[in-house]
């Protein structure tokens, strides 16, 4: 839901204080909802034997939160090198980490390979070849084809470029079993910001029943599933939570069935990022103009660099304004980018808002700075922990015009064709 009342409890007496000490804007992050949320999803999983998180590092790759999901005992998902080095950095190695690429490249691979390697999960059938080295433990993401997903941030399977097609499934693990791979896994990502708790269960069943086929096709035995990401939030007030409780007991009830018939059964991996985060961060920004002209335009000192999803998917954010209340009139909430779809609020009511205001915007602990970009020369925010113990921790400094003016200073370098 919308930031957590708890959260809002506690960070509202302090946000003054917080703009003042820091300026902003900020995203500012909270360790204790953070940390309650991920020891709920331990919880209600604990049924499963071998039951591990791999947070998405996607969501929001800064080392300080990462620590928190270590601490937790999540492994994490990587889709880059950037993201393999900072989990790395931290420590994690092997199977604590899962790296899944698409389009995957020859330096892809030798950093997956580096530094104690990683899970590596294969996109395409034609990347068991690409592999310089097969591992021992392999995992495919699977792409069913024809299947309802829940919106249409990920799009429908048929049209989307990741995974191995159902048809391709079983050449591909007996190509990587005869490049040397012995230890084996079954990956999808079907669903982004699912609600619904049933489709992950279906997800579920849909992968151990691929398992039970592909072990007696090819005699081979799954270390673990992973059912992918998507677990949703509820980005409006009027939205129900996903029933996290519900979706666990259920697919651990696949997993009994799965285990009484076969003696064994394999491990279950989730990849969430949104559903551990997105709730516990908001972006912090300050009213600085006001325009009245077709429409009342509030000003604020952020923009779509800082969040771009209400610009790039047309995405809801909830916006207060601490210490007003009511409904007073209607605006449009923009930033100062040169592009009309630069607003983080689209004719939303809202206290009325005067210039040196505090607005936030709620969800923004993923896919928040991490979709920042740096068009017109903005640079992205700073970033905050509200930690357990009360006090607040600067995690990333903002960006300067000398970070984003380093790539111009080089060596010359001129290549002259030959006649």
């Amino acid at each position: 839901m919308p930031m957590s009342a708890d959260f809002e409890q506690r960070l509202n007496p302090l946000l003054q204080g917080i703009a003042d000490h820091y300026g902003t804007p900020f995203h500012i992050y909270d360790e204790q909802g953070i940390r309650d949320t991920g020891e709920h999803l331990n919880r209600v999983f604990s049924g499963i034997e071998g039951f591990r998180e791999y947070y998405a590092v996607k969501a929001l790759p800064n080392p300080r939160i990462l620590q928190i999901m270590q601490s937790l005992g999540f492994g994490f998902d990587c889709s880059s090198v950037a993201e393999l080095r900072l989990c790395r950095d931290l420590g994690a190695r092997g199977e604590e980490i899962m790296f899944t690429s698409n389009n995957t490249s020859q330096t892809d691979f030798e950093g997956a390979a580096a530094e104690g390697g990683c899970v590596l999960n294969l996109d395409d059938i034609s990347l068991v070849d690409k592999v310089p080295e097969m591992p021992e433990l392999i995992c495919f993401r699977y792409n069913p084809g024809e299947r309802r997903t829940g919106n249409s941030i990920i799009g429908t399977p048929v049209e989307a470029k990741y995974g191995v097609a159902h048809d391709q499934l079983l050449d591909a693990y007996r190509r990587a079993k005869a490049r040397g791979a012995k230890r084996f896994g079954l990956h999808t990502m079907l669903a982004s910001n699912e609600l619904n708790y049933t489709y992950m269960v279906e997800t579920a069943r849909m992968l151990l029943e691929r398992v039970e086929w592909i072990s007696q096709e090819l005699d081979i035995r799954f270390d673990f599933i992973n059912i992918g990401g998507g677990l949703g939030i509820p980005y409006r007030p009027e939205e129900t939570a996903l029933d996290i409780d519900a979706m666990a007991r259920e697919i651990t009830e696949l997993f009994q069935v799965f285990g009484q018939k076969h003696g064994y059964t394999p491990k279950l991996y989730v990849e969430s990022g949104r559903y551990i985060t997105g709730p516990h961060g908001v972006l912090v920004t300050r009213a600085i103009n006001r325009k009245e002209i077709y429409r009342t335009y509030v000003g604020v000192d952020a923009c779509m660099s800082a969040l771009m999803r209400p610009g790039m998917y047309g995405a809801y954010h909830h916006i207060t304004v601490p210490g007003h209340s009511g409904s007073d009139e209607v605006v449009d909430v923009a930033g100062s980018l040169c592009e009309n779809n630069d607003k983080f609020a689209i004719q939303r009511t809202l206290p009325k808002v005067s210039d040196g205001d505090l607005l936030c915007i709620h969800d923004t602990g993923a896919h928040g700075h991490a979709m920042g970009f740096n068009y017109n020369g903005k640079a992205r925010p700073k970033e905050l922990l509200l930690r357990s113990d009360g006090s607040v921790e600067l995690i990333r400094r903002e960006e300067t015009l000398e970070d984003l003016f380093a790539t111009l200073d080089y060596e010359a370098d001129l290549y002259t064709p030959a006649d």
